[in-house]
Parts: structure tokens; C-alpha cells; sequence
């Protein structure tokens, strides 16, 4: 088979499409194209593979949480789940109304995300915009040390810490062994690397002609940062907020540990309460039955974290597509 060039040169081809002509010209560096090819096409097998099997995993997680729940609101109704005031499951009175464990969980999250939010920003603008690099070379990784501490040793910090010498000794707050406010400014401190890390990824990605432009028209290095750089970052910085939210609500031992495992509807964060990842780890290693329908409020519980995690993440992705800035 032979194809003829625009300079009306033929080139013989094999039939799997070799050009015989580049390759009798420089055999090296045709292999080596061919070889370059090969190794793209690996690269994006590998890449495809890697979203299918994330999706294949979430999809694996949900039909386990599924089928399970399915059979615990066939005995219990769906609106005595989300609306009743009362969460015992392995009372002789039982009762499934799974609204203590939600507001547990926003208590602890909103607090979390009081200390987490205001700290992690002003840490991010720091380190975008007025530290030196030597210094920030070394902050970063110091900041991004608090992400790798071990959430069981935050909840002994709260704990043995927090609670008695921090809230109750120096601060006077009348509080309990557990409470939820102690639980919530640990998770907060815990989340702090989330959103100091990604939001000052977002600071630093802004293209520096928007600062020498602010800069050029007479604002201060302040203003330019407020009202130039961060707004050119706003989408960057709400998927960090709502990434530390995800986390917060998913994290299990420091609730576990220092929010407490009575189930009650919590008002005050100076009382201690459960959160649904309390119950969760609580009655997971208990003896509940498998099949029987304790056994199945673990299925239940997991489920509605997971879809609250899910339309947490597609609400922030459409906020963020809207008001997402290119450059």
C-alpha cells in the first residue's frame, strides 16, 4: 500500500499502517515515536481505569448501605426515621427517630467549621501573600502536619485537654466529661490543614499581573489581596470549605471520644450528645445480631450520612462551576 505526500512524495505503508519511508529514514526515532505512542495510550487506559474503579467503589458502597436499609424501613417507616425525637434502638420501648443523632452532628460540624474557616484563611492568605518564601517552605509542611496526626489522638486531646484545662479551668464553662462543644474545636482543629492548604493552592494560582494591575492603580497590598486576589480564588476556597465540612461530618473518633454516647437532641453545645459516626463506630463493635434490625440502624444511619456527604459535594461543585473564574 503506498500514500502519496503534498509534496507529491509516495510513502509505502504496511498493513498495520507503518509509514515504511519514516521508518527507513531514521529507524530510531520512529521506534521511539511508536514507543511514545504506546505509552500514552497505557497512561490513559490507566487513568480511565482509575475513574471507572472510583465510580465502581462508590456505586459498591451504596448498594452495601442500600440493601440493608431497605430492609430496616420496611419495618420502619421513612418519616418516623428523619422526623421522631427519640433515637434508642436497643431499648424494650425502641424508638428510631434518628433527628439526636443529626443535630449532634451539625453541632459538632458548625463548630468545627467556627474555628476551622477564619484560622485556615488567614493561614492560606499568609502564606500566599506576605510570607517569605524561606518561611513558607517551612510553615506549609508544619500546617500540613496537623492532617497527619491520628484522629484518635485528637480525641484524647479533647478529651483529657480540652475539656477539663482548657474549657472548664481557664475558661470557667460549666461542662461535663463530654461535651460538644470540646469535640467540635478539636474537629476544628483538625480541619484546619483542609482548608488552609487548598485555599492557598487556589491564593497562589491567581496569575500575578491581577496583583501588579490592583497594585498599579494605587490599592494597598491588603486591598488588592481582599478584593482582587481572594475573589479571583472564591471557587478554590469554597471547595476547600466544603471539603473540611465532608470531613467533618465523616470524622468518627474524636466524636466518638469526646461528644458522648448519650443520643439526645442537643440545644446546648455545653451538653455532651451522639453524632450518627458516634452511633455508627459505637454499635459496630457491639453484639448486635446480623440481619436483625439493630443490626440493620447501622445500615440506616450509614445511608443517610452518605447521601447528606453526596448532596454536600454536588451543591458545592454546581457553586462552584457558577462561580468559577479561568484565566
Amino acid at each position: 500500500m503506498s500514500t502519496t505526500t503534498a509534496e507529491g512524495s509516495s510513502h509505502e505503508t504496511t498493513p498495520q499502517g507503518i509509514d515504511q519511508g519514516s521508518y527507513d529514514k531514521d529507524p530510531a526515532g520512529f521506534l521511539r515515536q511508536q514507543h511514545k505512542r504506546y505509552g500514552e495510550l497505557a497512561v490513559k487506559v490507566a487513568l480511565v481505569g482509575s475513574a471507572v474503579l472510583s465510580v465502581l467503589v462508590t456505586l459498591g458502597i451504596f448498594f452495601s448501605l442500600l440493601f440493608p436499609a431497605v430492609d430496616f424501613f420496611s419495618e420502619i417507616s421513612v418519616g418516623d426515621f428523619l422526623t421522631g425525637q427519640r433515637w434508642a434502638p436497643t431499648f424494650a420501648d425502641a424508638s428510631y427517630g434518628v433527628l439526636p443523632l443529626v443535630t449532634g452532628t451539625l453541632w459538632t460540624t458548625f463548630i468545627g467549621l467556627l474555628i476551622a474557616v477564619p484560622f485556615g484563611l488567614g493561614a492560606a492568605i499568609y502564606l500566599a501573600e506576605y510570607a517569605p518564601e524561606r518561611l513558607r517552605r517551612v510553615l506549609k509542611p508544619v500546617l500540613e502536619v496537623l492532617a497527619g496526626i491520628p484522629s484518635v489522638v485528637y480525641g484524647y486531646f479533647a478529651l483529657y485537654f480540652v475539656a477539663p484545662t482548657i474549657l472548664d479551668d481557664l475558661l470557667s464553662i460549666e461542662i461535663g466529661t463530654f461535651s460538644v462543644l470540646a469535640a467540635g474545636l478539636v474537629l476544628g482543629i483538625m480541619i484546619i490543614p483542609t482548608v488552609a492548604s487548598l485555599s492557598e493552592d487556589a491564593l497562589s494560582a491567581v496569575p500575578q499581573s491581577l496583583r501588579q494591575a490592583s497594585l498599579a492603580l494605587g490599592a494597598n497590598r491588603m486591598r488588592t489581596t481582599l478584593r482582587v486576589v481572594f475573589p479571583a480564588a472564591v471557587s478554590g476556597i469554597t471547595a476547600s470549605i466544603v471539603l473540611a465540612a465532608s470531613r467533618a461530618v465523616g470524622e468518627t473518633m474524636i466524636v466518638a471520644l469526646a461528644a458522648g454516647t448519650r443520643a439526645q437532641m442537643v440545644t446546648n453545645p455545653l451538653v455532651d450528645g451522639q453524632t450518627m459516626t458516634g452511633f455508627i463506630a459505637q454499635t459496630a463493635t457491639g453484639e448486635s445480631t446480623p440481619g436483625t434490625l439493630t443490626y440493620n440502624t447501622l445500615f440506616a444511619v450509614g445511608l443517610l450520612l452518605f447521601i447528606v456527604t453526596l448532596l454536600m459535594n454536588v451543591t458545592a461543585g454546581a457553586i462552584v462551576r457558577r462561580i468559577r473564574e479561568a484565566y
